[in-house]
């Protein structure tokens, strides 16, 4: 009986010691399959052109298709809680931002089935986007200090266009207080609909990404006021930081991450990172994301990238409280 007994119990740490064996020959074979990359905003916006930059390069290094599915809706909400319930395998990752993978966490706080930052772990981030002040060609004034002076002569009548809680949102409702102006929000669903209204002449100004909008800026159909980066942007250099035209701390520059669900094996993660890191060095994909507005900015390591979004959610709350933003 003893020498039974003595048999399993060996046979049990046996197969403890296979497990990370196992773990390191799903990464070897992985991916097996075509992988979905979940997009939790419209078809346009920022989001959603890196994830279509890297998909394919992605897929070129790995052996894989890569496919970008939107998900849109509940301010990314929708894909956050259907990336993070998706089997840890590998298979199905999310491209986020500043809004999903950080503000979200606690403006939704209520109403998330998951919790971001524990059902989500970080790969690394991909691209930095800046943030620009923008109208439609039809908006009178053509500098910050018309547009201030314009907005205070009409308090209440003017209006820009944001999701609510975004990263935009907060950043339009931080410059309106700071600019002492009074302006009424038009929630939008997206980057997209913010373009057309913009336009259009339906929306007055608005912050939105140099991504989304700089194919229009430069095709004249939209024009810029400032960017929220913290020096001009080479592609439009005649365009003032917000800094540089009285508004110091205003704006956030668009961050896009990669990320996978919670208990993906670490071997996978790995591999996935390293991936990235190669795709983000190819000179196409590096002139893709220039093209677009964007600046790579692959993390040192999966650990760095999950420690810069820690940073960045914690600071949050403070904004959010402090402008009174609630979600119904």
């Amino acid at each position: 009986m003893l020498n039974v007994r003595m048999y399993f119990v060996a046979m049990g740490f046996w197969c403890l010691g296979c497990l990370p064996l196992t773990a390191m020959a799903q990464a070897n074979n992985w991916p097996t399959r075509p992988v979905k990359m979940v997009v939790p905003f419209a078809v346009g916006g920022a989001t959603d052109i890196a994830a279509r930059i890297i998909a394919p390069a992605l897929g070129e290094i790995l052996g894989q298709q890569f496919i970008v599915e939107i998900k849109a809706g509940a301010a990314g909400n929708i894909a956050i809680e259907s990336v993070a319930l998706s089997p840890p395998d590998g298979y199905t990752l999310m491209v986020g931002n500043v809004s999903t993978s950080s503000i979200n966490e606690t403006l939704y706080a209520t109403k998330l089935k998951v919790k971001p930052s524990v059902a989500l772990k970080p790969v690394s981030l991909i691209a930095s986007i800046p943030n620009l002040l923008v109208s439609g060609m039809d908006f009178p004034p053509n500098n910050m200090k018309e547009l201030i002076a314009y907005a205070k002569a009409r308090p209440g009548e003017l209006n820009y266009s944001s999701p609510l809680g975004g990263y935009s949102h907060l950043d339009m409702l931080d410059f309106t207080k700071k600019a002492g102006l009074t302006l009424v929000n038009i929630p939008s669903k997206g980057a997209g609909s913010s373009q057309v209204g913009l336009v259009a002449g339906d929306i007055h100004f608005t912050i939105l990404n140099a991504a989304s909008t700089l194919t229009l800026i430069k095709a004249k159909k939209l024009k810029a006021f400032a960017t929220t980066s913290a020096t001009r942007l080479p592609y439009l250099p005649d365009i003032p930081t917000f800094a540089e035209s009285g508004f110091p701390g205003v704006g956030t520059d668009q961050w896009n991450g990669i990320f996978v669900p919670a208990g993906t094996p670490q071997p996978i993660v790995d591999k996935l990172f390293h991936a990235i890191v190669q795709a983000l060095q190819k000179p196409q994909v590096k002139e893709a994301f220039t093209t677009a507005g964007m600046t790579v900015i692959p993390s040192k390591s999966p650990e760095e990238a999950a420690a810069f979004i820690a940073t960045e959610t914690q600071r949050w709350p403070k904004i959010i409280k402090d402008n009174h933003v609630t979600v119904d």
